[in-house]
Formats: C-alpha cells, structure tokens, sequence
C-alpha cells in the first residue's frame, strides 16, 4: 500500500450504490462533520488522516493569494476559489485578472483543455477551436497565482510562480496551515501543475468552518463573500458546487478530483469527505447529509440528494448514503 493512502482500517462505508435492489458496488472512505468550535459533532473513519485536497482546496489558496497582494474584484475572487466550467463569461474574468498585472493567457502554466460546459465545448469543437489553457477549470487560480506573484516581485516572477519554493507559493502554504491547523510536510503537484498540499480531512473541514464565519476585512471573508455571491462563478452551468450554493443562500460548497468535497454553514458547522476509490458521485450527496447531521436545512437542496443509477437512460436505482 503506498504511503499516505489509509488502511481498510482507517475508512468505512460511506455509501452504496443500487441497481434494481442489488448492491452493485460500494464507496468507503472518511467523512467528518465539525461544530463551529471545531469539536466533532459526527466522524467516520480515520478523519485525521493526510489527504490530497484536490481542487477543494482553491478557496484556501484563494485567501493566500490575496494575503500575497493579489487585487480581485467579486467575480475574480469567485473564480481563483474555484473549478469553472470554461463558460466565455468564467474566460473573460480570467483574461481580465492577468490583464490587470500586464500579462495575457500565455503566462497561465496549466495544461491547455476544452471546456466542462457542454454547450460550449461543442461550440468551440464545431468551430475548429484548440484546447486552450483558459478554459481549463483551474485557469482562475492560476489567474489569481500570477497575479499575487507579479505584485509581489514583478513581471519577472510571472515565469516561476508555480515553483514550491516562490515568494508566493510560501504564502499560499502558510495560510494552508494557518486555516487548517496542520503542517504535513506533504507538498505535491496538483493536476494543474500547482504546488498540493497534504492535510488532514479533519483540517481541511477545520478550514470551511473558518472561512464561513470569518470577520469583516479578511482575506476568508472576500472569498467567502464571493462564493456566496457568484456561487456561478465557482463552477458554471449544471455545477454540483454552484447549484448547492444557489439553493443554499450562506452555505459554502467545494468540490475537488478524487473524491474530495468540503461544505460549511453561515454559522461555522463545517463538514469534509474522502472516497478512497476516487469517485465523486456520491460526494455531495454525502456532504448534505453531514450537513443535516449538524441540524441544518438542507431540504432546499434535496435533489441533489438524489443521484439516480440508470438503465437504458431510466433510473433503476440510487446511491444510498451509509452514514
């Protein structure tokens, strides 16, 4: 087993999946639900244990950008914490950050993609147009990087932002801990080519709880604010994250690969998931359920409970939380 990857003893059954009353597979891992102190208010499995974030950790990275010097505006702040779709309108908040700091889309160092958006992907498709690295879901957190790195040290250090080592991947990484608590010592590449951090599920829960209760004038209030207000702006049409927020004014939603997902209310309960397989069909069903764990109203959102399992384009059954 490789390191860092829990035990069968540190995960338990988080969900089922049904097909026509049959168990057809099952999802295990951990999930925690904190309470505004921080206290457990639910935990199953090893909640401490170190897990790669993913894309849930762009809010978090968000705040370091703007610690770093970074200056973004609602929909800009909305966009470096999260994983857009690749809509024209999610493009022009990007090209409109590294215009500010006098760079253009040739300075983003993520791989270039097609857009999540459907209806857009075939339109750029149908028009004979190339991947491009703007429209790959992490271009606004890359955006927000270089933005933060040419503030801090100039044009210049546009070319190595993505370094560990940067002035402003050492912000970023001290605010990591800051908000959730825990030094690892666990630093990765991200899909996108950004530096990872490792934390504890535990942590990063820690850290939703955080941002949603923060004060007036930090740098978690900003992000925090514009998740709330431009909830399409972290993800896009159709988006799991975007729709949760839409539904639940004040509740905080982020998602990220690998089966990772982290949701916080207004008043600081804050719950985290990790599915060992990596599959993320059940993660927000499951953080909903976390969530009405803590006593919130998650019946708004009651359909995104619901993840179908279809045969012949028809639902047959469902995923089933276990927890």
């Amino acid at each position: 087993m490789s390191e860092g990857v829990p035990g069968l003893d540190g995960v338990v059954e988080l969900a089922t999946v049904v097909r026509n009353g049959f168990v057809e597979s099952r999802h295990f891992g951990m999930a925690v639900a904190l309470s505004p102190s921080g206290t457990p208010v639910f935990a199953a499995g090893d909640v401490d244990a170190v897990i790669l974030p993913r894309s849930t950790a762009k809010p978090l990275q968000a705040v370091g950008t703007l610690v770093a010097g970074a200056v973004l505006d609602g929909p800009a702040t909305a966009i470096a914490a999260g994983s857009h779709t690749g809509e024209d309108r999610h493009v022009q908040v990007v090209d409109r950050i590294l215009t500010s700091v006098g760079l253009d889309r040739s300075a983003l160092g993520c791989p270039a993609d097609r857009p999540e958006d459907e209806e857009t992907r075939l339109r750029l498709i149908s028009s004979g147009a190339a991947p491009d690295a703007v429209r790959m879901n992490c271009s606004g957190k890359h955006a927000a990087m270089l933005a933060a790195a040419v503030t801090l040290d100039g044009l210049d250090a546009a070319g190595n932002y993505l370094d560990p080592a940067s002035p402003v991947q050492k912000i970023i990484g001290a605010e990591l801990e800051r908000l959730t608590g825990a030094t690892t010592g666990v630093v990765t590449v991200d899909g996108c080519g950004a530096p990872l951090l490792g934390m504890p599920l535990s942590g990063l829960a820690r850290s939703f709880g955080l941002l949603a209760t923060a004060a007036a004038g930090t740098a978690e209030h900003q992000v925090a604010t514009a998740m709330r207000e431009y909830p399409e702006y972290v993800g896009g049409r159709g988006h799991l994250n975007s729709d949760t927020m839409r539904l639940l004014p004040g509740v905080l939603a982020k998602g990220g690969a690998e089966g990772v997902i982290a949701m916080a209310t207004p008043d600081g309960h804050a719950v985290a998931v990790k599915v060992i397989d990596g599959n993320p069909r059940a993660t927000t069903a499951l953080a909903l359920t976390l969530l009405e764990k803590c006593g919130a109203d998650v019946g708004p959102a009651s359909a995104l409970r619901q993840v179908p399992v279809l045969g012949g384009g028809r639902p047959v059954g469902h995923i089933v939380p276990s927890i």
